[in-house]
């Protein structure tokens, strides 16, 4: 083994910290939440001694207004939380998607609505990442499936983060959280890190909202000598609130497409024995291990079952899909919801299969035999 590697046994919580820090993240402001609390514990120990900060806010919303402070500052900045912690966050996450303010919100997921199962994983989030703040604006959202998995997961949400300016999404699941395995801790040499693009004009030219071709505006630190408004309201390159309808058009447009037209950048996805399927199983998180699993046990009763594993959730992986329903005969999607996912394999896929849902929402993982019960049941 490379003498110059660390191997640890993590909890799915620290791997989230070690690869923030890592990867830049110098400010983390949170309030307890389980099954998040260990990403703010490792924060408040870390932090410090790396020259960062940690803040402990009075609530989420004050946590998620923190966060994107600091990131406007120059800081690379990261909380985290569960559900209805999430909830509260939604109206600052709309600000910084609007204001382009880079920052990370883990969301681990446990059982809901409400105060719902604190202790139990859930999938119920899916929608809420991408929707869960109001109008069209851009997110990236990404889940990890195993404990190592977070660490470099999380390393790139950050630098998703910084690249395109814009909320991202970690959505870890309480079992991801919470369990432990052994995890490559790798140099920062061995990693790329990306930093947010700075201004090449001098103070008096600088358009804070003026993007590059990339769509992408170079973005100053507060308090470094660039003139910087920012605002909720619709606005233009200067930053100040606009009705102007071509402006208003314009800049809905960029925060989207900046997004969108740098899929084939954003999404990760994984392909398991799809080459000669004729059922496909399309998981992420947790539930994509115990799919894995099914996969071998359906080849080993001669059935040609394959894995897509989404990491990347948003942007959807709509090509993808598009193509593998025109490749098997049916997909199955099961996931801890009641078919968040599913609808949108649905969508993409264009009839040109069947799309069969498979949840649970009682607070259990969904197993192997289930998944491979289900594919013998509708291949029948």
């Amino acid at each position: 083994m490379d003498k110059n590697k660390s191997v640890k046994v993590l909890q799915g919580n620290e791997a989230c910290v070690e690869g923030a820090l890592l990867a830049g993240v110098r400010f983390f402001a949170g309030y307890p939440i389980t099954p998040a609390s260990e990403i703010a514990e490792g924060m408040a120990v870390r932090l410090p001694k790396l020259g960062g900060v940690f803040m402990q806010m009075e609530d989420e919303i004050a946590s998620m207004a923190a966060v994107i402070g600091a990131s406007i500052a120059g800081s690379k900045s990261m909380t985290a939380s569960s559900g209805p912690g999430i909830c509260l966050k939604q109206e600052n996450i709309g600000f910084a998607a609007i204001t382009e303010v880079p920052c990370v919100i883990v969301n681990s997921q446990r059982g809901g609505p409400s105060t719902g199962l604190p202790t139990k994983p859930s999938q119920g989030d899916v929608m809420q990442a991408r929707w869960g703040t109001h109008g069209d604006h851009p997110m990236i959202a990404l889940a990890p499936s195993d404990v190592n998995e977070v660490l470099h997961i999380t390393i790139k949400a950050i630098n998703f983060s910084e690249k395109y300016r814009t909320p991202v999404m970690l959505l870890l699941d309480e079992v991801i959280s919470h369990m432990r395995e052994k995890v490559n801790i790798p140099t920062r040499e061995e990693i790329e890190i990306i930093d947010r693009k700075k201004p090449t004009v001098d103070k008096d030219n600088f358009l804070p909202f003026k993007a590059d071709e990339d769509l992408v505006p170079p973005m100053a630190n507060f308090g470094s000598g660039y003139r910087y408004h920012l605002t909720g309201l619709v606005h233009n390159e200067k930053g100040y609130p606009t009705s102007n309808n071509k402006e208003v058009d314009q800049l809905i447009r960029r925060l989207t497409n900046k997004v969108e037209l740098n899929k084939k950048d954003i999404i990760i996805e994984e392909e398991y024995l799809l080459d000669d399927a004729r059922v496909a199983i399309v998981a992420y998180g947790s539930v994509a291990r115990a799919a894995e699993r099914t996969v071998k046990l359906a080849r080993e009763k001669g059935i040609k079952v394959g894995l897509l594993k989404l990491v990347t959730l948003w942007p959807f992986s709509d090509e993808t899909i598009n193509r593998l329903a025109g490749q098997v005969d049916l997909i199955i999607v099961p996931e801890l919801n009641l078919g968040q996912m599913a609808r949108e394999v649905q969508r993409a896929a264009e009839g040109k299969c069947r799309v069969i849902p498979y949840g649970r929402v009682d607070g259990e993982l969904i197993n192997p035999v289930e998944i491979l019960s289900k594919i013998e049941e509708e291949s029948k």
